[in-house]
């Protein structure tokens, strides 16, 4: 058994904190999944590093971060005045785990840094996954996750090996999306390296406390309120899947916006509308052909749109915490949808990524509104929420991570060389767009983008056969296998 410990963290200052606090959901939170989400560092380190003074110090920034990041203290559970919220006791405390698997006797047990890094840290290569993090603090719809299973916020482990550290980051999706994530990766790196630079005296970074406000995405309740829809139960025509690690070279990108771009350029696409573009033009043809896809018919199309920097009328904190997202999909746009047969070859490409360049444009803070006003007006919210595998078979939905840019963030010690969320359920016709690795990127001043997609395991072999995709996508491995699916 490899040499453990848990730390119980105390937020710095607890003593002084009020016996009960209650931070209510916003009202998006409730509108993610119900799922734990487990974001993996990867510190790369020399032998001369002092393992032992690392760990004391994401302790310690730990305990200032979570005095700021108050949501991730306690437990989900029931509001006193309706609805939930994070719970906060004086006395509550976060799981912090720490193992060192770099002895003599772990040779050959674990990966080395070397290891991980040659296997692009994919979720293979840690090899099991409760190895690396909190039980049940993995992703997935389970019981434990469930708002009514009062599920505790956050926890924290930190595996030291040969050659680095792997630091794992757990929280409930209620706790935060992905960008509010990075909000609170920055403050933590920013504690740290403050006391990494003067451990007896550390001048803390500022901290806002409007990061937990959340009127500016909240609506208040109306006098009568209406029953939700029915929890989404998982699609029953989806298959066994995998997740496929691409990697998209900046030099390539730049090709695909220009095949995508019209030829009189009446109007503007993006490297993203134009890779997300192909991506779902290319998986539709292999996944239609499999499902025998009736070609008449619009499949769906969508996409998670961070809108921090969205919201004008009353601006939001810029680490604001929380869930500040909004997830246009094509069924519910005004904009026509697509058959399976225009995805596939029919819509020349330029017109498919101005149709995606409208989805996102339609997030806006006018839409957004509205969607909080039709939350508001929910008695049981929880019933709101997104289930990945609830949407039908040839369904798109594309996550985008790129703002997160955790390879700027200095802990002091080091920055993170690697970036992943290890997953060991796969929800076919997910597509997330990986920041591009600046910290040791193997293609050098070309390394662009890597796009995980999770995709049907039985004809993973005909789309990396294909000559139009590996025109432009070098594939970097099978990420992880779906343990869950029955």
């Amino acid at each position: 058994m490899p040499k453990s410990q848990v730390f119980d963290v105390y937020p710095k200052g607890w003593e002084k904190d009020p016996a009960n606090e209650y931070i209510k959901l916003a009202p998006l939170d409730y509108c993610v999944g119900q799922v734990y989400t487990n974001w993996a560092l990867f510190f790369k380190l020399s032998d001369s590093d002092d393992r032992n003074a690392i760990i004391e110090n994401l302790k310690r920034g730990l305990e200032v971060t979570l005095s700021q990041c108050r949501q991730l203290c306690g437990y989900v559970e029931a509001h006193p005045e309706g609805g939930f919220c994070f719970h906060k006791k004086k006395e509550s405390t976060v799981e912090f785990h720490v193992q060192w698997l770099d002895g003599p006797e772990d040779e050959g047990k674990y990966p080395t840094f070397a290891d991980l890094e040659e296997r692009h840290f994919t979720t293979q290569s840690l090899g099991n996954l409760d190895t690396w993090c909190v039980a049940p603090m993995t992703y997935g719809e389970k019981p434990e996750s469930q708002p009514t299973s009062n599920p505790k916020a956050s926890a924290f482990k930190a595996s030291i090996i040969r050659g680095g550290i792997v630091f794992m980051m757990h929280h409930h999706h209620y706790c935060n999306d992905i960008n509010g994530w990075a909000g609170e990766l920055y403050q933590l790196a920013e504690n740290c390296a403050a006391i990494w630079k003067s451990p007896e005296n550390p001048a803390y970074p500022p901290w806002d406390p409007a990061c937990l406000d959340y009127s500016s995405v909240s609506k208040p309740e109306p006098a009568q309120l209406v029953d939700g829809p029915v929890s989404p139960p998982r699609h029953p025509d989806h298959v066994q899947g995998q997740w496929l690690l691409f990697h998209l070279p900046k030099s390539k990108a730049a090709e695909l916006k220009k095949l995508a771009s019209p030829e009189d350029g009446s109007y503007w696409i993006s490297s993203y509308d134009a890779y997300t573009t192909y991506i779902w033009r290319l998986l539709t043809k292999h996944r239609a052909a499999f499902y025998n896809a009736d070609l008449e018919k619009n499949i769906l199309w969508g996409e998670a749109v961070n809108m921090r920097t969205r919201i004008h009328k009353k601006p939001i904190a810029e680490r604001i915490q929380g869930n500040v997202v909004y997830v246009p999909l094509s069924m519910t746009s005004a904009v026509p949808q697509f058959t399976t047969a225009e995805v596939i070859s029919e819509a020349p490409l330029s017109k498919l990524a101005w149709y995606n360049r409208q989805l996102t444009n339609s997030s806006t803070e006018e839409n957004l509104d509205a969607m909080l006003n039709m939350i508001a007006a929910v008695r049981d919210k929880t019933t709101l929420f997104l289930r990945m595998d609830s949407f039908p078979p040839l369904s798109n939905i594309t996550t985008d991570w790129r703002d997160s840019k955790p390879f700027d963030a200095d802990f002091g010690f080091a920055k993170p060389y690697g970036f992943r969320h290890p997953f060991d359920k796969v929800d076919n016709g997910y597509v997330i767009v990986y920041p591009a690795r600046t910290n040791g990127g193997p293609n050098g001043e070309d390394e662009g983008n890597e796009i995980l997609i999770g995709f049907e395991k039985a004809i993973v072999n005909n789309l990396l056969e294909d000559p139009e995709w590996n025109r432009y996508f070098e594939f970097r491995g099978v990420d992880g296998d779906d343990k869950s699916f029955k």
